[in-house]
């Protein structure tokens, strides 16, 4: 203390920054969207938001100066996507602290049944999420391949059973190869990480599951059905549009 007055924390004036990009329901749902893992133009990410291209081109100016954004030129058109797994993981955490009362009713038949979707099954990022995300991960523990009593850790099991069932993965980078990710609509954690990203990939690479119109929401297949059953003993069924 000098003077009376106490010294500031250098990261707090940072972290004030931060929360700011995500203090403005325009920025918001454009992050949201944006967490399908895909690029996406400023044209239609306004027409997500329901704003003029002009209002969000100048907020995607300020994700994107802000780091949480990456932008990509290719001739005229301009595309933004999140900038990495760690942001993904910090919108995906922040959406699942918004009390569930505090959700907008749904405007219609049509926005009810797209949010039915996204709650059944869907993506974060670049791993599965929503109940199909939850199955998935309880099956995994159950079956001993994945841990979570110790945090998200792939046993030896869960490690072999990837490469038995043909799914490559991602070794001795940055990323952790398994994480808890807290699932925005079942209030539990699904798998993330390398090896949530490469049963994702994998998963839709080989049609168990297809996305559903042009957002984040999967479906999964008659395909998918049959080797969920077979590999995680995962209910057929349990995916299918018209359950739940």
């Amino acid at each position: 203390m000098l003077g009376g007055m106490t010294s500031r924390d250098p990261q707090a004036a940072g972290l004030a920054r931060l929360a700011g990009l995500f203090a403005d329901e325009t920025r918001a749902a454009c992050l949201l969207a944006l967490l399908d893992g895909r690029a996406w133009t400023a044209g239609e990410l306004a027409r997500h938001a329901g704003v003029a291209a002009s209002t969000v081109s100048e907020h995607l100016g300020k994700l994107v100066a802000g780091g949480l954004l990456t932008e990509e030129r290719q001739g005229r058109h301009r595309y933004v996507r999140l900038a990495d797994a760690r942001v993904a993981q910090l919108v995906e955490d922040l959406a699942a602290q918004v009390p569930a009362e505090a959700r907008r009713a749904p405007r219609g038949l049509r926005e009810a049944s797209a949010g039915s979707a996204m709650a059944r099954g869907r993506t974060c990022y670049d791993h599965l999420a929503g109940r199909l995300g939850i199955a998935v991960t309880d099956a995994m523990t159950r079956l001993g391949l994945l841990r979570q009593d110790t945090g998200f850790a792939l046993t030896d099991a869960g490690v072999e059973w990837f490469g038995q069932v043909g799914i490559p993965l991602a070794r001795g980078g940055r990323r952790p190869l398994a994480r808890a990710c807290l699932d925005w609509t079942e209030r539990r954690p699904h798998l993330a990480g390398a090896a949530g990203a490469a049963l994702c990939r994998h998963a839709l690479e080989k049609g168990w599951c297809v996305r559903i119109g042009s957002g984040r929401a999967v479906k999964v297949t008659a395909v998918g059905e049959r080797v969920l059953s077979e590999v995680l003993g995962i209910e057929a069924g349990e995916f299918r549009i018209g359950s739940g």
